[in-house]
């Protein structure tokens, strides 16, 4: 059973998944984690990857409480305050985009000044229009700011740029380093793309076939968002020959 939250000190996440099982639709019970641990210090942007249909989703909606089944523990970071961009930006159509991000204020801060969000993420010529006007682009854009709308402790993004020209995805990676630095957001991602990763993380975090687990994890040199294309590449070549190892040993 989950989940069993100590008070003290909250600045870190902490997330250690013992099992998760869920039914399938036969009724085969399906192991999808075991022994997963993981731990992000405050302000650190960690990056999940792994094999398609591995689990990853699935530990994101763990540690944002949204799945409380499985056996373990998570302490989210921070005072509570918790952004998510799915992996569809998920917007109401009958809404506007300004009416979008603001939906998810209290009533207290209906109209709290966003101008300096919507200016970073290039929003604010577009905030009277509707989701059916968007590019994709635009509409991941609306999802990340409705995200920060609510000035998060912890952030979780599930694949936030895929599916988008990478000029485009380029430039909402600058943002959200720029958004998450300034904040001092705690920040989990699942990604596909290794070379994104090691761009934007802190620390990676490598799963394994299900049931997942972590079969490496290494930390990443400062500053993020700021690797040459060689240090990146030299990485990734690490990487690889780290995971094969971490195979051929497991």
């Amino acid at each position: 059973m989950n989940d069993a939250r100590n008070a003290g000190d909250r600045d870190a996440l902490e997330l250690r998944i013992s099992s998760k099982v869920y039914c399938a639709a036969d009724g085969t019970a399906v192991e999808v984690l075991r022994g997963l641990e993981l731990g992000l210090q405050a302000g650190q942007l960690g990056v999940l990857l792994g094999p398609s249909g591995c689990g990853k989703t699935t530990t994101l909606r763990i540690a944002a409480g949204l799945d409380p089944d499985f056996s373990g523990h998570c302490r989210p970071p921070g005072s509570g305050r918790l952004g998510i961009v799915f992996q569809e930006p998920r917007l109401l159509p009958w809404r506007t985009v300004e009416q979008n991000i603001r939906l998810v204020l209290p009533p207290e801060q209906a109209d709290v000044d966003l101008s300096d969000l919507l200016d970073t993420l290039g929003l604010s010529s577009h905030l009277a229009r509707y989701p059916g006007e968007l590019s994709l682009g635009l509409a991941r854009r609306v999802a990340i700011a409705r995200a920060f709308a609510v000035r998060p402790d912890f952030l979780l993004l599930d694949e936030p740029f895929v599916s988008l020209d990478e000029a485009t995805a380029a430039r909402l990676r600058e943002e959200l380093l720029a958004l998450t630095g300034r904040g001092h957001v705690t920040t989990l991602l699942v990604t596909h793309d290794v070379e994104e990763a090691i761009r934007l993380a802190d620390r990676l975090f490598f799963l394994s076939d299900r049931p997942a687990s972590i079969v490496l994890e290494r930390c990443l040199p400062p500053p993020r968002g700021a690797r040459s294309p060689a240090t990146i590449a030299a990485i990734r070549d690490e990487l690889r020959e780290q995971l094969a190892d971490a195979k051929a040993s497991g």
